[in-house]
C-alpha cells in the first residue's frame, strides 16, 4: 500500500517538513556527484556504523575516528538511492505536515532529532556488531508516523494497492495502515534476528523510533496549537 494523501486539512505551511525534506534531497544530490569511493567514504564516516562503537580494535583498522558520535545524527540525512530517498520523504510530507502544524514548528524539529537518534541507539542496541553503515531517515519518520497515530486516530488515508498491474486507489483509516506498517517492521526485524538476514534493512531503527515517538509526542503537544486531543473533523472523517 502506498499513501496517496490523507483527510486531515493543513492551515498553515509546513516549513520545517519542508526544509528538511529540501536538505535530505540537495545532499542526495550531492551524493550523486561523487565519485564511488568518495561516497563511500561520506557514508562510512557520517552513516552509522554499529560496529565504530561496540569494536573499536576493527574501527581503527577502518580508519574511522572514535572520537565522534555525530553519525547519530548525520545519518538520517544520507540516503542509498532514488527509491529510498523518494519514499522516506514522501511518507515526511503526507504525515509530517499535520503533526508539525500541532507540535509547532521548533517543536516538531526537535521531536523529529530525538525520534531519529532514538532510533539509531535501538538499531545499536539490537545489532551492535554491524559492520554496514545504517543510514537513512526513516527512523526519524517512524517517529513522526507514531505522532501522526497518536494526534490523528480518525484520519483516513487515499492508498493506492497494485494488485498485479493494475492500481487499486481506496480510502483507509490511518490508524490501519499505520499499525499494519508497524507491525511488519516489527515482525520482519524478528525475523532478521532469527535467520540473522543480511539485507540491509534497518527493521529495529524503525521499530525504535515508532515506539519512541508513540511515547514522546504528549509531552511535545503545544496547548495553544490544540493539544494532543483528537480532532472533531478527524472525528467525523473517520465515520
Amino acid at each position: 500500500m502506498i499513501p496517496l494523501k490523507d483527510t486531515i486539512p493543513r492551515w498553515t505551511f509546513p516549513v520545517v517538513t519542508v526544509a528538511i525534506i529540501a536538505v535530505n534531497s540537495v545532499l542526495f544530490l550531492f551524493e550523486q556527484m561523487l565519485p564511488e569511493d568518495a561516497l563511500n567514504e561520506v557514508i562510512y564516516l557520517f552513516g552509522l556504523v554499529p560496529a565504530r562503537y561496540s569494536h573499536p580494535e576493527w574501527a581503527v583498522l577502518a580508519g574511522l575516528p572514535l572520537d565522534t558520535f555525530w553519525p547519530f545524527v548525520t545519518n538520517m540525512f544520507l540516503h542509498g538511492g532514488w527509491l529510498h530517498l523518494i519514499m522516506n520523504m514522501w511518507s515526511l510530507w503526507i504525515f509530517g505536515d499535520n503533526v508539525e502544524e500541532r507540535l509547532g514548528r521548533v517543536r516538531f524539529l526537535l521531536f523529529y532529532f530525538l525520534a531519529g537518534i532514538a532510533a539509531n541507539i535501538v538499531q545499536f542496541v539490537v545489532n551492535s556488531d554491524a559492520t554496514v553503515p545504517v543510514i537513512g531517515a526513516s527512523g526519524a519518520i517512524a517517529g513522526v508516523m507514531a505522532a501522526y497515530l497518536r494526534l490523528f486516530p480518525y484520519a483516513r488515508l487515499l492508498v493506492v494497492i497494485p494488485i498485479i498491474i493494475i492500481p487499486y486507489i481506496v480510502e483507509i483509516p490511518a490508524v490501519f495502515f499505520i499499525a499494519f506498517w508497524f507491525l511488519m517492521q516489527l515482525f520482519s526485524g524478528a525475523a532478521a534476528l532469527v535467520v540473522k538476514s543480511g539485507e540491509g534493512i534497518a527493521w529495529w531503527a524503525h521499530v525504535g523510533g515508532f515506539a519512541v515517538g508513540f511515547w514522546m509526542v504528549r509531552p511535545f503537544c503545544s496547548r495553544r496549537l490544540g493539544g494532543c486531543r483528537s480532532d472533531e473533523f478527524t472525528r467525523q472523517a473517520f465515520r
